[in-house]
């Protein structure tokens, strides 16, 4: 069956090879992106959505602009990872297609009111803003949610941000708060699994040598974004994280995990942003998430270069 799904994004090279792995899978039905302020402000991360659709020949799917800044912090930024533009690499044209009218927290709301109950799912591949906006703003949508699928988070790897602290939860620790805490059926994809990941330097090759335009795109941001990860972690390649929330809505058998509770630490001076996982299970406090430990890395890359080979 088609999943339907509204892609909650800060673009972000990562972020953009998750948008083009949905936007090639049939099993997927993608009823808009909300872009939200992260790896770089607002008025780019709409702009390199847009940007990645036209590149795929997808215009038809709306791009909403989504909460410019935290729910009460100052804007953190990732232009040291991602570029000055979020999505450095590939020069991409501007975009012919106009920013969608409308709010991108009331395109959720909206949206989860007129879609039949538990049919929509929510992936979230940035700070968590927009979502927790919308369910602040409108409780009412919280059940109608089929499951939130977020990239986010660690806890074996801790911080790429600060020694406790994944970025996205970072950025907007009490958005991320009011996500764990709503009730929602979530699966979080944390560093952990997202680690394991790694691109090569044969398929990004391949990439490369695809012969359609999306391929060579996803070889020149992975280009890009492998530089900073080499450098900070001594790896081969670069962590492919937000795709593994696409991929795992595709093939959940690439992936395991368990039920625990998460919380999110919103006031530690050392610890701000901490996704605090209690993984063995020793609080006493009840499962509120899935998650994600391990994944098949083969199995992974194998999907992409099969689905990304289906786009103009």
């Amino acid at each position: 069956m088609t999943q339907k799904i509204i892609i909650d994004t800060d673009p972000g090279q990562d972020d953009a090879v998750a948008i083009l792995l949905a936007l090639a899978s049939p099993e997927i039905e993608l009823l808009g992106i909300t872009a939200v302020a992260g790896n770089v402000p607002l008025s780019l991360t709409e702009l390199n959505a847009r940007k990645i659709l036209e590149l795929a020949e997808r215009s038809d799917i709306p791009v909403l602009a989504g909460c410019d800044a935290p729910m009460g912090r100052k804007l953190v930024t990732a232009e040291h990872v991602h570029g000055k533009s979020g999505l450095d690499g590939i020069e991409l044209p501007e975009p012919s297609t106009p920013l969608h009218p409308g709010h991108g927290v009331d395109f959720i709301i909206e949206t989860l009111r007129r879609e039949p109950e538990g049919s929509v799912t929510l992936v979230p591949i940035g700070p968590l803003t927009n979502i927790a906006t919308a369910f602040r703003k409108a409780p009412d949508i919280v059940s109608r949610v089929k499951q939130v699928v977020l990239m986010g988070g660690a806890y074996f790897e801790v911080g790429n941000i600060t020694p406790a602290a994944e970025f996205n939860i970072y950025v907007d620790p009490e958005a991320a708060s009011l996500v764990f805490g709503s009730g929602v059926p979530l699966v979080v994809l944390p560093l952990d699994a997202t680690h394991q990941a790694l691109t090569s330097r044969d398929w990004v090759q391949a990439m490369a040598d695809l012969p359609n335009r999306c391929g060579p795109a996803v070889a020149s941001w992975t280009d890009f974004f492998e530089r900073y990860d080499r450098e900070k972690y001594g790896s081969a390649g670069a962590p492919l994280h937000d795709p593994c929330t696409i991929a795992w809505l595709l093939r959940p058998d690439l992936f395991s995990g368990r039920e625990i509770n998460v919380e999110i630490e919103t006031s530690g001076e050392f610890t701000l942003g901490m996704t605090v996982a209690d993984w063995w299970r020793v609080s006493g406090r009840p499962a509120n998430a899935l998650f994600i430990r391990d994944l098949d890395r083969d199995g992974l890359f194998a999907l992409l270069s099969e689905r990304i080979a289906r786009l103009p």
